[in-house]
């Protein structure tokens, strides 16, 4: 790695004052797990890293008013075994133990893996699924960006160079909610080839509301609007949730890569949104 400066403040206000909305060379890191790997590639060859192990106040977990809310410096360990988490949002709880292996996890944050952006990450998935906001921090103040608008492509997202991702907002869960999510993990690195977030309401046998996040596919994570609306309103059964999966790669920019070419991918969104649907609809 090429020689940086590493800066370590103790509050957020010192942090943000310590980016550069100008440099793209100076960077917030949280857990590191990423960045590290980029630098000692060459990929990124950081003037200043701004770390934020030592902001205490990003790093919790609350209910507030059925409103969960998890700071963005919170290791991925501590919110898969948190049973606020679990009891809120299990969908999080469940892609959170399908990443990587447990000494990632305990070191790696909810807030840095969404802000790294990675397109095959599987907690951006499960944030969509569940239309959480992300509130950024900067000069100017605060502002929430939704899930849906956070991720822009290829490790980019809608986060300002001086701004950091301070916490992320989990809505209430509405009655009847049942989650889900399924994936076909790469072998090696175990990050999602595929993965399908499905968080569903089911009412009477009939899924009123559906909501699914997808990871792996294209260049970041985006929603599957198509089997959203192909489900909305049809019986919780086995062939109103196929024929809807069907429709898992319409409108979504499916890209071949060392893993998989277009058609085989969008063959795995069809598969693994059935099987998200069918595993959370079957849910007590």
């Amino acid at each position: 790695m090429t020689p940086f400066e590493l800066a370590e403040p103790t509050t957020l206000k010192e942090a943000i004052g310590l980016l550069d909305p100008d440099d793209a060379a100076v960077r917030p890191v949280a857990g590191g797990t990423a960045l590290m790997l980029m630098m000692k590639a060459g990929v990124f060859r950081p003037r200043r890293l701004v770390s934020l192990c030592n902001v205490a106040q990003l790093t919790s977990i609350d209910a507030v008013n059925g409103e969960l809310k998890i700071g963005a410096m919170t290791p991925l360990a501590v919110a898969e075994r948190s049973a606020t988490v679990r009891n809120h949002a299990p969908v999080i709880t469940k892609a959170l133990r399908t990443l990587s292996n447990i000494r990632v996890r305990n070191v790696a944050t909810i807030g840095g893996s969404l802000a790294h952006a990675d397109p095959a990450a599987d907690w951006p998935a499960a944030a969509i699924a569940l239309g959480v906001e992300l509130v950024a921090e900067g000069p100017k103040g605060k502002r929430t960006i939704k899930a849906d608008d956070f991720f822009k492509g290829l490790l980019t997202t809608a986060l300002a160079e001086d701004e950091i991702l301070t916490e992320i907002r989990v809505p209430a869960a509405g009655t009847n909610v049942k989650s889900a999510y399924a994936k076909f993990p790469h072998p090696a690195s175990r990050f999602a080839v595929v993965g399908v977030a499905a968080v569903l309401t089911v009412d009477g046998g009939k899924i009123s509301k559906a909501s699914i996040g997808i990871t792996g596919a294209g260049t970041k994570a985006t929603r599957a609007k198509g089997v959203e609306g192909a489900i909305a309103g049809k019986a919780a059964d086995a062939p109103s949730i196929q024929a809807a999966a069907e429709k898992a790669a319409e409108g979504v920019d499916v890209q071949a890569d060392l893993q998989g070419s277009v058609e085989y991918k969008q063959h795995l969104l069809r598969v693994f949104a059935k099987r998200a649907m069918e595993a959370a609809a079957a849910k007590k």
